[in-house]
């Protein structure tokens, strides 16, 4: 998808002003150069006339144009924009990105033009249920004057402000109302989505929002704001919201120089996201006993003043059991190459610290491959031998069916823990 406003490419693509099928304009580019800044992002970098993106997924909107960056394991493949699309929504939906299975959102289509589309649809979505279930009000302190006493007298306030206003008292009192910071983050995104959404198709959904929904004072919102938050059984149910509201609201960038070019970031490292769709795959169609850790940290080197360095690796199977398997992800296609030298060595690390039995690098593909293989001998100096310590690079095939891709991915990985390959090639 190629229009004005809406420019859809793949991971490691190039825009250009100047040439190109897919192009960004002129203000464009400046304005992902200035959002570069001196400091870098990291889901692209600057070249000539254009950027040049890495393994990072998913939408920049950039003012009211949307580039949307998508995933695919092989150039070559001839696979529609919608099939790669929906392989990333599904993805997120399997890692809990999506939340599609609350009750709140059990209706949401997946059909929409964008991830961005679908975060707004489902943020309407579950604002539009806690109005439906009404909205939960809170206890909060509030002063100004009033033509009754309640509460507690703020003395000085009273005198300066009501001198000649003997009808009047400047009091504190407790009320209890839907004005409270749930709501107050609530409506600043509501707003700003009001702003910087182009789908006219959710555009009226907003609008009813911003009737329907009270108005709130404009607070100032960081990270720190959502740290503190903490839901209870009477609040649960904005969990979805809340946790929607944060990602756009931290990933939101005004332009605060000419307030034209706004930029929304809602990128997603696909090598993050790849470790987490094997993991849950391999927890969702779990073989019998065995145990599953991810980003299992242990520490590795300690300088002589104190300092530690570990190593995580990204999957472990049954740890610290005699059958333990070490699993490392990289999202790439490697097609007939071999691992970098760097990847085998950290294998090799990982089986010596984590007493493995098994060591395996796993690619996404478009065929199942185990090129099954053995480090060489390390015990006798300067020896030429193959040893007994095997490490695996296991290519597992793609598959749009998210669910039977990771049903394949279980199997082929299960199958891989349980056959001893006796074929080998040189790690």
């Amino acid at each position: 998808m190629s229009n004005d406003n809406h420019i859809t490419i793949y991971e490691h693509e190039i825009l250009r002003i100047d040439r190109g099928e897919k192009r960004v304009s002129v203000n464009q580019l400046k304005a992902l150069q200035e959002f570069y800044g001196e400091s870098g992002v990291p889901y692209y970098s600057l070249i000539h006339n254009g950027v040049k993106f890495c393994e990072y997924v998913g939408v920049l909107q950039v003012g009211d144009t949307l580039i949307e960056i998508l995933p695919k394991v092989d150039k070559n493949l001839t696979d529609s924009e919608a099939s790669w699309r929906k392989v990333l929504i599904d993805m997120l939906h399997a890692v809990g990105l999506f939340n599609l299975q609350a009750p709140s959102s059990s209706n949401l289509k997946l059909n929409s033009n964008s991830i961005l589309d679908l975060y707004f649809e489902l943020f309407v979505k579950e604002v539009k249920y806690l109005l439906r279930q009404g909205l939960v009000k809170k206890y909060r302190k509030t002063e100004g004057n009033s033509t009754s006493l309640k509460g507690s007298l703020k003395f000085g306030k009273h005198i300066s402000q009501n001198l000649v206003h003997q009808e009047r008292f400047y009091i504190q009192h407790t009320v209890y109302d839907t004005t409270h910071e749930l709501h107050a983050i609530l409506y600043k995104v509501l707003k700003l989505l009001l702003r910087i959404n182009t789908n006219q198709s959710i555009q009226g959904s907003l609008k009813s929002l911003e009737l329907e929904f009270p108005e709130m004072p404009d607070l100032k919102i960081t990270e720190a704001t959502f740290n503190r938050l903490h839901l209870n059984r009477k609040t649960q149910g904005y969990h979805n919201a809340i946790e929607i509201a944060r990602m756009l609201l931290l990933n939101y960038h005004p332009d605060v120089s000419k307030g034209s070019n706004h930029i929304l970031a809602l990128m997603f490292d696909m090598n993050l996201l790849w470790e987490q769709f094997v993991y849950v795959s391999l927890r969702k169609f779990k073989k019998g006993n065995t145990t599953i850790t991810a980003q299992n940290t242990r520490n590795f080197w300690k300088t002589s003043k104190g300092s530690k360095s570990r190593m995580k690796p990204d999957i472990v199977l049954n740890i610290d059991k005699a059958d333990c398997v070490v699993i490392d992800t990289k999202w790439k296609n490697i097609k007939n190459y071999n691992p970098s030298p760097e990847d085998l060595r950290q294998m090799f690390a990982y089986m010596k610290y984590y007493k493995a039995k098994k060591v395996a690098l796993i690619y996404p593909g478009t065929d199942f491959s185990n090129s099954s293989g053995f480090y060489y001998d390390h015990d006798k100096y300067g020896a030429h031998e193959i040893g007994k310590e095997e490490c695996s690079v296991i290519s597992l095939p793609y598959n749009t069916d998210i669910r039977q891709w990771q049903k394949q991915i279980a199997l082929d990985i299960y199958n891989w823990v349980e056959v001893n390959d006796e074929s080998s090639v040189d790690c």
